[in-house]
């Protein structure tokens, strides 16, 4: 039932793994919470959406490995928002399970898409992009491709609208009615036609790829798999809420925020008039903007991954989301521990 890591390396390299449990330092769960998620969301009983859960703790429990720490040094990938797991109620018609809230899991560490910003022990991993590759020199290839590319478009947005009732929904009109104000200066793909070419990742990543900054509002929740396209294309992220990146994904994008995105916070974009997006990003220096595109194709090999087993041996290495998240558990794991010992 578990994967037990003997360092941070990444569990795809049989040296980093250990069958003996003291000497791992950190134990991966391989319960798959999003896939339990989909297969009981559309239960209306409650009880049954959380069985799944609660069997997997009641089993853990009693395994030597926990009882240890209390499964301190357990961690576990979700695969979907922390959202899905926090249901707080009994109610058949709350969302999701509560599988975040059970006793157990506070002692876990948990690697979500998105995280509560109020949980201690959830920790965002980015989104998959549509690029795996297979080596170290793909990535550099891919590199070199993006810094080459010719971006005639100011900025664009990929996405659908959202219920206008909504706090984001709020958000994502005025991010579109804006772009098409700017029409001279902005594309915008809308997700909501029928011919839908946002599930096309040619036309997403065209588009991306000839754009300066690409335009980030929440979505359903706070973050968006566009976020990992858009800087996989170099296309500099513009954000309007802290929570779509800058508290979300502490261990793979750095924290001098404004040396690779633009934040344009809500309040001035509702007051600003129909052309303040175009405005401020005008206004952006164009040394400036090519120091942040070259800080975004940088991030290029920590947000995406790999696919394992491929790199030669005397190949260059290059850590990828997989490697970061791993590295970011054990250090975390260490460190409860260093606590639990003073």
């Amino acid at each position: 039932m578990k994967i037990r890591l003997s360092n941070a390396l990444s569990v795809r390299n049989a040296h980093a793994l250990t069958r003996n449990s003291s000497l791992a330092s950190a134990i991966f769960v391989p319960y798959y919470a999003g896939l339990d998620f989909r297969r009981n969301i559309r239960r209306r009983n409650v009880a049954e959406r959380d069985a799944a859960g609660k069997e997997l703790f009641k089993w853990l429990k009693k395994q030597p490995q926990w009882k240890a720490v209390l499964g301190q040094d357990h961690f576990l990938v979700t695969g979907r928002i922390s959202r899905d797991f926090r249901r707080n109620s009994d109610n058949n018609s709350g969302w999701g399970t509560n599988l975040m809230l059970l006793p157990e899991s506070h002692n876990l560490s948990f690697l979500t898409i998105e995280r509560s910003p109020a949980s201690h022990n959830e920790f965002a991993i980015p989104y998959p992009t549509y690029f795996h590759p297979t080596s170290a020199v793909e990535i550099l290839t891919w590199q070199d491709k993006i810094k080459l590319a010719t971006r005639p478009v100011l900025f664009s947005f990929a996405g659908a609208q959202r219920p206008s009732r909504s706090r984001n929904g709020l958000v994502r009109t005025q991010v579109i009615l804006q772009c098409k104000s700017s029409f001279k200066n902005c594309r915008f793909l809308d997700c909501d036609v029928k011919a839908n070419s946002c599930d096309n990742p040619i036309s997403l990543m065209k588009l991306f790829e000839s754009s300066v900054f690409c335009l980030q509002p929440p979505g359903d929740s706070l973050t968006r798999r566009s976020i990992f396209d858009s800087i996989l294309a170099g296309c500099i992220p513009v954000f309007f809420n802290l929570g779509s990146a800058y508290k979300q994904y502490i261990w793979h994008i750095p924290s001098n925020y404004s040396e690779y995105s633009v934040y344009i916070p809500v309040k001035e974009l509702r007051t600003g008039g129909k052309n303040k997006i175009e405005n401020i990003l005008r206004g952006i220096p164009n040394e400036k903007i090519v120091g942040m595109r070259e800080n975004i194709i940088k991030l290029v090999p920590k947000i995406v991954y790999t696919k394992p087993n491929r790199q030669k041996p005397d190949e260059e290495a290059l850590e990828d989301a997989f490697d970061v998240a791993v590295k970011g558990v054990v250090e975390r794991i260490e460190g409860v521990r260093r606590k639990n010992q003073d």
